[in-house]
């Protein structure tokens, strides 16, 4: 008799929280420690950072070093991102022309993410 819990199952949403909430919660024991002023969010085994600042540039360097956090704790726990499913999001006050910076993790082996216009 095969036990399994397949990707439909109603079980499965809550055994991945369950697991992932252990990595959650070291990451932002990390971040604190770090000093990485960086909200993070999570939908079942989905995750949200949330960074602010009025510096494009600090925002994208607490997003890198949040990222680089999360993905060497996942990989200790043998679980990789899907870099394909990733995205970045800027939101603005301004009432100039916005042009958002790129965040580039690929000195992390991973990919340049770009600025979605819509959300």
């Amino acid at each position: 008799m095969d036990i399994g819990v397949g990707q439909d199952s109603a079980l499965l949403p809550i055994l991945s929280i369950l697991y992932l909430l252990l990595i959650f919660h070291i990451f932002e024991k990390k971040a604190k420690n770090l000093k990485i002023p960086v909200s993070f969010l999570s939908f079942v085994d989905n995750g949200l950072f949330l960074s602010q600042d009025k510096s494009f540039e600090k925002t994208n360097s607490y997003l890198f070093c949040s990222y680089n956090v999360i993905s060497s704790l996942l990989d200790q726990f043998g679980l990789v991102i899907e870099y394909k499913k990733s995205e970045i999001f800027y939101f603005s006050r301004s009432h100039e022309i916005f042009n958002p910076y790129l965040l580039d993790l690929g000195c992390l082996g991973d990919l340049i993410l770009c600025p979605k216009e819509t959300w």
